[in-house]
């Protein structure tokens, strides 16, 4: 094994802006949370807030996911960046002569500077802004979407689907992490490794995580059973992007997704929902990871495949509703 010092393994900084938008200042809704007091609080205000979010990456994506599962639409507003970005920050390209018709900005980095003029890290989505003061509140991509279920419950649409049962947590929290650690950010461990030995090896543990989830997905149609959870998005949102990108750019190509069964019939499931697969773009997603990984992609071509029509093929794992 690798001497840890001389490592090129892939580490992703997890420091995000610790800040909460919580129902009441300083608790937490949710009876499993330790973190309650932990941090600096906003109020659930309604229309307040404006969700920045870019459709081509999977952590932001899994936040605009939530919000629509939610009905929070008219509550929480949606801007969009474009796919591409420059080291300085994402851009409001995709809004009329480049600016964000909320906030007035043409860069995201604007509203983090307007609350920290020396932000000394990336500038990433998702990120919500307060519209008042134009200024970031928090990018803390994993709270986000457990406090629009938790700390917004009073505005969700009347038939939202219940993302954290509780008769699953503990078990939910346990896939998740796995989840987290082995396949969403596994991907870029392969894709980002800096040595042979690095590459293998996180190539294998992403290989072991996709094989132990064809395997729980053999017999349920979601991760957690017969409903839609966090667990679902937070997977999907790296499955939908794994032959167009992962396979071939970020060297994860064992096998494609198209070629496990119960993992490629879920993916199909979940992306036949219209909150889910409605807000997928495969264009823009392959613009972001081809234009702008020019470390691994130095000639930015974009490829024209893989073929997308079989994301609507029948997925044969149930009917009617998800929740």
């Amino acid at each position: 094994m690798a001497d840890a010092a001389k490592s090129k393994a892939f580490d992703r900084d997890m420091n995000y802006i610790p800040d909460r938008i919580t129902r009441e200042p300083g608790l937490s809704q949710d009876k499993y949370d330790d973190q309650q007091l932990a941090v600096p609080t906003w109020p659930a205000e309604p229309r307040r807030y404006r969700l920045v979010a870019a459709a081509a990456c999977p952590w932001a994506n899994r936040a605009i996911i939530v919000r629509r599962l939610l009905g929070l639409e008219d509550v929480i507003s949606l801007g969009l960046t474009g796919p591409t970005h420059d080291p300085r920050s994402w851009t409001f390209d995709l809004d009329p002569g480049g600016v964000d018709p909320v906030l007035g900005y043409e860069r995201l980095q604007e509203a983090y500077f307007a609350r920290f003029p020396d932000y000394p890290r990336g500038i990433t989505v998702p990120a919500i802004v307060d519209v008042p003061t134009r200024a970031v509140v928090t990018n803390d991509f994993p709270w986000i979407t457990h406090d629009l279920f938790f700390e917004w419950r009073d505005h969700h649409r009347p038939d939202a689907p219940d993302l954290w049962p509780d008769d699953v947590r503990d078990e939910m929290e346990e896939v998740m992490q796995r989840v987290f650690t082995e396949v969403n950010n596994g991907v870029y461990r392969c894709g980002f490794a800096g040595s042979q030995e690095d590459y293998d090896a996180a190539y294998d543990r992403l290989w072991t995580a996709m094989d132990w989830l064809e395997e729980r997905l053999t017999d349920r149609r979601f991760l957690m059973g017969d409903t839609l959870t966090e667990a679902d998005v937070r997977l999907f949102t790296t499955l939908v992007r794994f032959d167009a990108v992962y396979h071939g750019h970020f060297k994860c190509n064992r096998n494609k997704l198209t070629e496990m069964p119960a993992l490629w019939g879920y993916a199909r499931d979940l992306f036949q929902t219209p909150e889910l697969g409605g807000t997928i773009d495969f264009d823009q997603i392959k613009r972001h990871y081809y234009v702008v990984h020019t470390g691994i992609n130095p000639t930015r071509i974009v490829p024209r495949g893989p073929d997308e029509s079989g994301w609507l093929a029948p997925h044969g794992r149930g009917e009617g509703r998800r929740w």
